[in-house]
């Protein structure tokens, strides 16, 4: 999990570093070009047969919603610090349990709840509205988080059904394809940098992912949660040595506030959990 999120987070940097000159569209382009590839390469020895989703739909679904997911984060890297950007988007995991009970039906507790709510106050913390640092793109982060929360739902939706190397696989596909489509609205000619910075962005982030993969393979999510947060570390301290900006105190602190936030409802959905199996 560790190596995972050094991975991400240089994927990361990367695509800040990369939005200075290139169209953030462009710049997902690109890790998506890289991942596809890469799936379809890895997917290429057992045959292509084995990437047959068994929900279509669902996959085209949730490929569509990390796709755009993507674009909105990597849009904010332009304008925040990364460190900031990087904060705001672990709401993600609240957003998740807000959104579980339109589309799952499920029930959540007075402590969830509560806790989904002292995780937005944190998130207006690294936001600040109506202070004089704030802009409208930070607003981005806080809706790709939005976007990401309900591709997890969909994800939930189908694990029963579809193995993670299909669901990888077809989000790279989808997101390629939508986005080659859109590449019209910004294209212009890449530079030989821009090219290996947008490979070296594919690259981290698959094999970023590929360690998570591996990582909640071999251990409980609930386990696993407190270590996604040190993406956050990473963030700061690539963010530091690349383009001299140290996240201040309000970032600290909201980010502080959304990380307790996240972990007791991952600490309550674990309880739930057990509560469901009898265990």
């Amino acid at each position: 999990m560790l190596l995972g999120s050094v991975f991400l987070s240089a994927a990361d940097v990367a695509s800040k570093y990369l939005t200075a000159t290139t169209p953030a569209i462009q710049v997902v382009w690109l890790r998506y070009a890289a991942f596809a590839l890469i799936m379809l390469a890895v997917a290429a020895p057992g045959g292509f047969a084995q990437l047959r989703p068994k929900r279509m739909g669902m996959q085209i679904l949730r490929g569509v919603a990390v796709t755009v997911s993507s674009i909105l984060f990597v849009s904010s890297l332009k304008y925040l610090p990364i460190a900031d950007a990087t904060a705001t988007s672990f709401v993600a995991p609240l957003f998740v349990t807000a959104l579980s009970i339109p589309i799952l039906g499920e029930k959540i507790g007075w402590r969830r709840w509560t806790a989904t709510a002292v995780g937005l106050i944190g998130v207006l913390i690294v936001v600040r509205p109506g202070g004089s640092d704030f802009q409208l793109a930070s607003m981005l982060p806080v809706l790709s988080a939005v976007t990401w929360a309900f591709a997890l739902i969909v994800t939930r939706m189908m694990s029963a059904s579809e193995n993670p190397v299909t669901t990888l696989a077809w989000s790279a596909v989808v997101g390629c394809l939508v986005l080659s489509a859109l590449q019209p609205l910004t294209w212009q000619p890449l530079t030989t940098e821009a090219l290996l910075v947008g490979v070296f962005i594919g690259v981290s982030s698959t094999v970023g992912h590929w360690f998570v993969i591996q990582a909640f393979r071999h251990a409980d999510a609930s386990l696993l949660a407190p270590f996604s947060y040190v993406q956050l570390l990473w963030a700061s301290a690539f963010g530091f040595l690349l383009f001299s900006v140290l996240p201040d105190a309000f970032t600290w602190l909201g980010s502080a506030i959304i990380i307790a936030s996240g972990l007791y409802t991952a600490h309550r959905e674990r309880i739930r959990a057990r509560r469901v199996t009898g265990r």
